[in-house]
């Protein structure tokens, strides 16, 4: 791993960057993603990323949110969708280890079949999972391997993180 990884997980594990990272993160990933037309996501530099849309949850009105997430290659390599993408995508509703649940979990819940990524400049129209029991912890496993910082967030909140699995979902018809 890179001394610059280690150094952004240790930062990012702290209150500090709790109360910041989420009023600044997502307003330049979402203007940068715009100027690029969804070829550059800032924060993917560091995790994967998508941007999550997905009809809010009360008001039905389209919600945009750029999201790490955590591909998952395991049907061996996505369908013929587009050389090398995952089959599927995990995402973490840490909200930064602050309380509460981030609002886009509440979108998916109300709405799973009607979330759309932006995966690598693609729209991927996708079908989300909470993921419950023994497969949440085996997720999760992998998950505090992926990005450490997951355990400290967790630590520092009582609530249980919401874990999706994002899979491709076929609109053709």
């Amino acid at each position: 791993m890179a001394p610059g990884v280690r150094l952004v997980q240790k930062v990012s594990s702290t209150r500090a960057f709790a109360r910041i990272a989420p009023h600044l993160v997502p307003a330049m990933d979402r203007t940068v993603h715009r100027l690029t037309r969804g070829r550059v996501l800032l924060s993917a530099q560091m995790l994967p990323g998508v941007v999550l849309t997905v009809p809010g949850a009360r008001s039905g009105q389209l919600r945009t949110t750029p999201l790490a997430c955590m591909p998952e290659h395991g049907d061996g390599g996505g369908g013929g969708q587009g050389k090398g993408d995952p089959g599927s995508w995990i995402l973490v509703g840490s909200n930064f280890g602050r309380t509460g649940h981030p609002a886009w979990t509440s979108n998916l819940l109300a709405h799973p079949e009607a979330a759309v990524i932006s995966w690598k400049g693609r729209d991927i129209p996708v079908r989300a999972s909470l993921l419950a029991g023994a497969e949440r912890a085996a997720v999760w496993e992998t998950a505090l391997r992926f990005w450490p910082p997951y355990a400290a967030y967790q630590a520092r909140i009582d609530r249980e993180i919401r874990l999706f699995r994002l899979e491709r979902r076929d609109d053709s018809g």
